[in-house]
């Protein structure tokens, strides 16, 4: 009787709380937590939470407490644009798309598809155009309780918005199967409809991680070195759910999340401009004009072959302006101040006080780090951003922008190019001591791997080669991959010689190495030798076909009756990006997202902050020779 009473109790308690706050759901077979979790819009957290047994074990049958789900059933006001009629207007100066399309509370493409001419060229003083007028419909839209519409903010990555609503970025794929690889401000995507404060934000104080296939907590201890713990401490799902490909992560502000070198795909800022108003960009570089008798043009030319220096910023300045008749189609126009240094630091101090920047967007250069630290130590106080363009700053000031990625990023680069590759292959990495240290790095990236040091002299000094017989047994049938770690020139080829004569058709090997220096391109270095090897190395840049004959390449040939090198295409590259991104927000750090990741000609940038500190590119290339030219190497 006892017994029958207690039942009672129990089954009027349970019929209580499912008719206030919960329902039952009987598992099918089949069927997972996160399916169910899906089917009612609750999380799986949440149904673990009441059904701890089914930690362990979800049987067929099983009946489960399934929560009232957070997600909001309200119908959602959505508003719609309808077009009433046109208002001329006539351009007055210093008028733009962007000031005209605030005046009228319109947006710029609209004004651009009521005057289509404007997408080809730019808009005049006296211009006669149409300004579309638009009134606002308001519907009820139901969602039947599952999904709302969410408008993707500046800077939002797929990361930002999936943590925001609390789903992995898989989800997020889910609900929107036709959204763009890289987030544009404006897209509208399908998220969860819960309620605005259950949705999390991102605290810029922390760092955050996207959990990779097959990762675990061990895994992303060696990789971030943040313990089990921590991270449940930061993610509480973990301690119910655990680890889910696609999960966003909150990790410690100071674990360097920055070497795990992700994939974005490229945005293309010129589909966004809204800030068209004219950039006022310095271009500092050592042209030391004074040392230059412009008089006469045989010793300007000898100046210019003698004078490393001069050489390449008259190449990047060319470069420069080529971006900038670019960008001018797109409507951005630019006050450009071109600014010799000398390369001095006496020249830049007075160059510095007799010259007011804080108006201005943005400084390219100076080139050299000791000139660059000493511009934007200056500028810093008026938060001026400073780009540094073909070399590694001193100091990464609050207002610096370092375009080169560092050697850190190029030899995680590869190393994860590698990991990519799933099919079988024997890995050997021959170095000499000098080298050891990311020897030993990639013997614990690739535990199987063979090491190979070079032999020492009778003196136990370094002799920089190694025998033939240090390579028998060592390749293997398939594809066998080589990284040589050295900036000897002379042990670079003689290991290069002798795994050359090893490669055949059944025993295949690819070069690879983290750092391609001038051990790699040296007379003793035969380049068929590189390129039967399939040589890999990360690098910042890719090199342009100049046989492609693409538009900047034959703009650039019918302005200067040469081809460009890669200092006239790194300033194309640099300026233009530059140009893009302060048309596309505010300011260039409005603009700056890692996010975005965009491509030119032969180089891409996307931009991390340091905390305390400032921006770098983590945008790196793995290039690969191949029938004696250099090319990206796909993966």
């Amino acid at each position: 009787m006892k017994k029958l009473l207690i039942i009672i109790v129990i089954l009027l308690c349970s019929f209580s709380a499912i008719a206030q706050d919960y329902k039952t759901h009987k598992v099918k077979k089949g069927e997972t937590i996160e399916q169910i979790a899906k089917l009612y819009l609750v999380t799986p957290f949440d149904i673990l939470a009441l059904n701890p047994d089914a930690k362990k074990e979800l049987k067929p049958d099983t009946v489960l407490i399934i929560p009232t789900s957070r997600v909001k059933n309200e119908a959602i006001a959505e508003d719609t644009k309808e077009l009433i009629d046109y208002k001329k207007h006539k351009v007055r100066r210093k008028e733009t798309l962007f000031s005209i399309s605030q005046k009228y509370g319109v947006e710029i493409e609209d004004i651009k598809k009521a005057n289509t001419s404007l997408y080809s060229k730019n808009l005049r003083k006296g211009d006669r155009i149409k300004i579309p007028r638009f009134k606002t419909v308001v519907n009820k839209v139901s969602l039947n309780n599952t999904i709302k519409k969410y408008v993707v903010a500046p800077k939002e990555g797929k990361w930002r918005v999936a943590y925001k609503f609390g789903i992995t970025v898989p989800d997020l794929e889910a609900l929107n199967p036709n959204m763009n690889d890289v987030l544009q401000p404006g897209d509208e995507l399908n998220v969860p409809n819960i309620s605005n404060n259950e949705e999390k934000a991102v605290e810029e104080e922390f760092n955050y991680y996207t959990v990779l296939k097959s990762e675990g907590f061990m895994a992303l201890n060696r990789k971030l070195g943040v313990t089990q713990d921590q991270l449940e401490g930061l993610n509480p799902e973990l301690k119910e759910g655990g680890l889910k490909l696609g999960m966003v992560l909150k990790v410690p502000g100071d674990i360097e999340t920055t070497n795990v070198v992700m994939d974005v795909a490229n945005t293309n800022l010129s589909a966004n401009l809204k800030n068209l108003s004219a950039k006022r960009i310095a271009l500092m570089l050592p042209f030391s004009l004074n040392k230059i008798d412009v008089d006469s043009v045989q010793d300007a030319k000898k100046m210019i072959r003698k004078n490393g220096l001069l050489s390449v910023s008259l190449d990047f300045h060319t470069g420069v302006l080529m971006a900038l008749d670019s960008a001018k189609q797109l409507g951005i126009s630019t006050n450009l101040k071109v600014i010799d240094t000398r390369n001095q630091i006496a020249e830049i101090s007075k160059i510095l006080e007799a010259n007011d920047f804080s108006e201005y967007d943005a400084v390219i250069g100076p080139l050299m780090p000791t000139n660059l630290d000493r511009v934007a130590s200056k500028l810093n106080s008026d938060n001026i951003p400073v780009l540094s363009p073909l070399t590694m700053p001193k100091n990464l000031y609050s207002n610096v922008f370092q375009t080169i990625p560092t050697d850190d990023l190029l030899e995680q680069a590869i190393i994860n190019y590698v990991k990519k590759d799933s099919f079988p292959r024997h890995m050997v990495i021959i170095s000499d001591s000098k080298h050891k240290a990311i020897s030993d790095k990639l013997k614990g990236e690739f535990p199987s791997a063979k090491q190979i040091l070079s032999r020492k002299n009778k003196k136990n000094k370094e002799a920089y080669f190694i025998y033939q017989q240090d390579l028998e047994n060592v390749f293997k049938t398939g594809t066998n991959i080589v990284f040589l770690e050295t900036d000897n020139e002379g042990f670079a080829s003689n290991v290069i010689s002798m795994i050359n004569g090893l490669n055949m058709e059944d025993q295949k090997i690819i070069l690879m190495t983290t750092n391609k220096n001038k051990a790699f391109e040296g007379k003793e270095i035969s380049n068929y030798h590189l390129s039967n090897l399939k040589f890999h190395y990360p690098s910042v840049n890719k090199t342009i076909d100049v046989g492609s004959r693409n538009s900047f390449v034959k703009a650039y040939m019918n302005t200067y009756n040469v081809s460009p090198n890669k200092y006239a295409v790194r300033g194309f590259d640099l300026t233009l990006d530059l140009l893009l991104r302060l048309a596309s927000g505010d300011d260039l750090y409005e603009a700056y997202s890692s996010d975005i990741e965009t491509e030119y000609i032969e180089n891409k940038f996307r931009y991390s902050k340091k905390m305390f500190g400032g921006y770098y590119n983590q945008a790196v290339y793995v290039v690969k020779f191949e029938d004696l030219t250099i090319v990206e190497a796909k993966e």
